[in-house]
């Protein structure tokens, strides 16, 4: 037995730990789940543990279900919101077919194959996504619990569980660099510490658990819903990343103007030239294309600059000349993706743009929200998708997608999404009903 897999069950012991939740996504970035008691934990770690996954969204035909998930011992937490006493823990898990391989349609195994990509080259890849959220009353209804705006400064309900769920996620060994009110009433936002994708990844899963446990148990409903509330702000989930040779940032040079290396530059003209492929996975819903509007600072438009948040992609400046904290922000995602995708398509992408030394346009430091179509025309400034139907055709003429998702789940997902899309167009809306039942 390896020396992490006897640390996790000692520390079962030392904690009184009685069963072990075993977490992996489906392709959608669901959270998924089956529970083992201690007795089997030396199998699971050393064997793994079987399941069905036909039933798992993106997984396997009925003909080819079964599946073995590994827990990761180094993802080995406790679940503080269960008691201390016959407690719980999780682990995340890497799957496999019976025969020893790893599955092709998982997520993690998605994003693991990307980073194994970026490590050959030397690259360690670091993010950092601030996901934003909405409080409700209830899960039927948008009733908001404050009239609130950005940091303001409450003392209410939702202010209390954002201070216990950034206590429960320290007491999960995931740090948070900041919290705060958002611009919409009752929306919040949690800034996750910076660290490598595979962990950030996990900890952004742990992050949707935690603020939904912690909402539930206080008789409130969380959700990632990208939008909501139609005269609000959606909730996005700007994802900070760099890419780290040893300890030195890759992205930083300090005789540029923007204290960006001609990497950093070929890694953004990357993302550029792939957004709109991209889009799929970033924004993976119909309700995903609501928040995508102008008018309401989600960025919409390809374009980058430094000061500009109207922007796709933005070089932030809290610290300039800084070399550990010169980074890239790309704005459009948001936060009910799957976080393994999203990384693993942001990295690929960068990745092209350095390997194929693509050119990155001038800054577009004005407000692109308030330019005339022609004066983008102009600048050559094109456009995010605009429905889920238009991400859909553009992922579809995607090779870089296709080999960065791997043949299963690039196809399965654009299954997915079209079933969804057909769905959405065959749906009779209460705005169709109020506004032409009566008139037509």
């Amino acid at each position: 037995m390896s020396e992490s897999a006897s640390y996790v069950i000692s520390a079962c012991r030392e904690n009184d730990v009685k069963f072990v939740r075993l977490w992996f996504t489906d392709i959608v970035g669901t959270l998924k789940s089956f529970q083992i008691t201690v007795g089997e934990l030396e199998n699971a770690l050393e064997e793994g543990m079987g399941f069905d996954g036909s039933s798992i969204e993106g997984f396997a035909r009925i003909d080819e279900s079964d599946m073995l998930a590994r827990p990761d011992p180094a993802t080995f937490q406790l679940v503080p919101w269960r008691p201390r006493e016959q407690g719980v823990a999780r682990m995340f898990c890497d799957i496999y077919r019976p025969d020893g391989e790893p599955f092709e349609g998982d997520p993690r195994g998605v994003l693991r194959r990307q980073l194994e990509r970026a490590k050959a080259l030397g690259y360690t890849f670091y993010v950092s996504p601030e996901l934003e959220y909405f409080y409700f009353e209830d899960q039927e209804r948008t009733v908001p619990l404050d009239k609130g705006g950005y940091f303001d400064q409450i003392a209410d309900k939702g202010s209390d569980l954002r201070r216990d769920t950034v206590l429960t996620l320290s007491a999960m060994g995931i740090e948070v660099e900041s919290s705060h009110h958002e611009v919409a009433p009752s929306q919040h936002e949690i800034a996750l510490r910076y660290t490598d994708a595979l962990t950030m990844a996990d900890n952004a899963m742990t992050y949707r658990a935690v603020v939904k446990e912690i909402a539930a148990s206080n008789d409130v409903y969380a959700t990632f819903m990208p939008k909501p509330l139609e005269d609000e702000n959606g909730s996005g989930m700007h994802v900070h990343q760099s890419l780290f040779k040893g300890e030195r940032n890759a992205f930083f040079d300090e005789e540029d103007v923007y204290h960006l290396s001609a990497l950093a530059k070929g890694y953004v003209a990357g993302l550029l030239a792939h957004a709109r492929a991209m889009t799929l996975v970033t924004n993976q819903w119909v309700n995903s294309y609501k928040r995508l509007q102008p008018g309401f600072e989600a960025p919409v438009y390809l374009s980058w600059a430094r000061r500009n948040r109207s922007d796709l992609v933005r070089i932030p400046e809290y610290s300039p000349g800084d070399e550990v904290h010169t980074r890239i922000e790309y704005r459009s995602p948001d936060p009910a993706c799957n976080p393994y995708l999203a990384f693993a398509v942001m990295l690929a992408a960068g990745l092209d743009g350095i390997e194929q030394e693509r050119a990155l346009p001038p800054p577009v430091e004005e407000n692109v929200f308030e330019m005339t179509d022609g004066e983008r025309a102009e600048l050559g400034i094109a456009t995010l998708p605009g429905n889920l139907r238009e991400a859909i055709d553009a992922a579809a003429e995607s090779k870089l997608l296709r080999e960065a998702l791997g043949e299963h789940v690039f196809e399965t997902l654009l299954k997915n999404k079209r079933i969804e899309w057909e769905r959405y167009q065959r749906h009779v809306s209460d705005f169709e009903l109020s506004e032409y039942l009566p008139l037509l």
